[in-house]
C-alpha cells in the first residue's frame, strides 16, 4: 500500500496510520470528482485526488499529487474566473464556478468546480476541498439551445422587418392618397368660390377652404413626426398661425408665439387644430378693421394635467366688432370644444379680446 492510500482527514493526508474517518471513506467512494489541496504548503499543492477525479482528468496519481491544479488550465480557460477562484480563496470564501478545464489528453471540458476552506480546531485553514462535476453536456445543451433561439429570433425579426416594410408601404400610400383627396378639395373649393359672384357665399368657401388647409396640415404633421400616435401642439399652433397671418396679407398685424412643446394624441389632434384655426381666424378677421394694425399674441403652456391656449389681441374689443358670417365657427368651436371635454371662455382684454381655451391632455 502507498502512504497515499492511507489518507486520513483528522492529520496529515500523507499518514500511513490511524483510522480514517466516514468522511474521508465517503471522498473516497464517491463517483464524484474531488481533491484536497494544502494552501499551508507552497503553490498550494495537491495532497489528495479519488479515483473519480483521475478517471475525469485521464491523469495518474503521481501526476496529480504534489502539483498545483493549474495544469487542468488551458488557452481558452478564462484568467477572469482563475483570478477570482482566488481571490475568493484568500479571503477565506467558498467559491462556486463553472471554468473551462483540459484532460490530459487535451479534451477541453466544462468543470463545475465547488471549493470550500477546511478549518482545524483553531479556526485556521487546514486544506482545501474541491468538488467538481463534467458539465460539458449541460453547456452544450445550452449553447444549442441558445444558437437555436438566436435562430428564431434572427427569422422572427426577417418576418417583423418585412411586415413593417409592407406596413411602410402602405401607411405611405395613404399618405400620398389623402393629401392627393384634400388637395383636390382644396382646388375645387377655390374653384367653386371664383365661380360665384356673391361674396357672402364666396367668404364661407374660403373659410371652407382654410378648415381644409388646418385639417391638411394636421395630417402632414404627423406623418412626419416620429411617431403617428403622439401630435405636437406647440409645432403646429406656431405653424398655422404664422400661415393664418400671412395669408391674410395683413402686415400690419404682428403676430408674437410663445408655444411650448406639447404631446397630445393623434386622435384628438383634428378637433383641437380646427379650434385653433377658427380662433385666429375669427381675430384676424373682427379685431382689426381694414387699414388698422396691432399685435396678435398665440400662447400654449401646460398648466397641471391641461392645456390652455390662449389668443390675445390688442384691437377693437368684442362690443366694437362686427361679428359677420352666418355663426358656422361659433357653433363649431363649441362643439368641438365639448367633444374634448374642454372649457372655451372669451372677455375683454382692455384693449381687444382674451380667448382662453383649457383642455384635459
Amino acid at each position: 500500500m502507498k502512504k497515499y492510500d492511507a489518507w486520513l482527514l483528522t492529520d496529515d493526508p500523507h499518514e500511513s496510520g490511524g483510522h480514517t474517518e466516514p468522511f474521508a471513506a465517503a471522498i473516497k467512494a464517491s463517483r464524484m470528482p474531488m481533491i484536497l489541496t494544502d494552501p499551508n504548503k507552497p503553490d498550494s499543492p495537491i495532497v489528495y485526488a479519488n479515483e473519480a477525479f483521475l478517471k475525469l482528468t485521464g491523469y495518474s496519481i503521481e501526476e496529480v499529487i504534489g502539483h498545483n491544479c493549474r495544469f487542468l488550465q488551458g488557452q481558452e480557460t478564462d484568467k477572469k474566473t482563475v483570478h477570482k477562484i482566488s481571490t475568493e480563496l484568500s479571503a477565506g470564501n467558498d467559491v462556486k464556478v463553472d471554468i473551462l478545464n483540459y484532460k490530459k489528453s487535451g479534451e477541453k471540458f466544462w468543470n463545475s468546480l465547488y471549493i470550500s476552506p477546511v478549518l482545524d480546531d483553531t479556526g485556521s485553514v487546514r486544506y482545501h476541498f474541491a468538488a467538481q462535476f463534467d458539465a460539458t453536456e449541460s453547456v452544450f445543451v445550452l449553447e444549442r439551445s441558445n444558437q437555436n433561439l438566436e435562430a428564431l429570433v434572427k427569422s422572427r425579426t426577417a418576418e417583423l422587418e418585412a411586415s413593417l416594410a409592407t406596413s411602410k408601404l402602405l401607411i405611405n400610400e395613404v399618405d400620398h392618397r389623402v393629401k392627393n383627396n384634400l388637395q383636390m378639395i382644396s382646388a375645387m373649393l377655390m374653384l367653386q368660390s371664383m365661380s360665384i359672384p356673391d361674396e357672402r357665399i364666396k367668404n364661407t368657401l374660403h373659410e371652407m377652404l382654410e378648415r381644409v388647409d388646418a385639417l391638411g396640415l394636421v395630417h402632414k404633421r404627423l406623418y412626419q413626426a416620429d411617431s403617428i400616435m403622439d401630435f405636437d401642439l406647440g409645432e403646429f399652433t406656431r405653424e398655422i398661425a404664422s400661415n393664418l397671418v400671412a395669408a391674410s396679407g395683413r402686415t400690419e398685424i404682428k403676430l408674437k408665439l410663445e408655444t411650448q412643446s406639447i404631446k397630445i394624441k393623434a386622435d384628438s389632434a383634428a378637433p383641437i387644430a380646427l379650434v385653433i384655426n377658427e380662433t385666429i381666424t375669427n381675430a384676424l378677421k373682427h379685431a382689426f378693421p381694414v387699414g388698422s394694425g396691432g399685435h396678435l399674441h398665440v400662447k400654449i403652456q401646460p398648466e397641471n394635467d391641461t392645456c390652455k391656449i390662449i389668443v390675445l389681441d390688442n384691437g377693437v374689443g368684442m362690443n366694437n366688432s362686427k361679428v359677420q358670417g352666418t355663426g358656422f365657427g361659433s357653433t363649431l368651436v363649441k362643439t368641438l370644444i365639448k367633444q374634448l371635454g374642454g372649457t372655451f371662455n372669451s372677455s375683454p382684454a382692455s384693449p381687444g379680446t382674451r380667448v382662453e381655451i383649457t383642455m384635459a391632455l
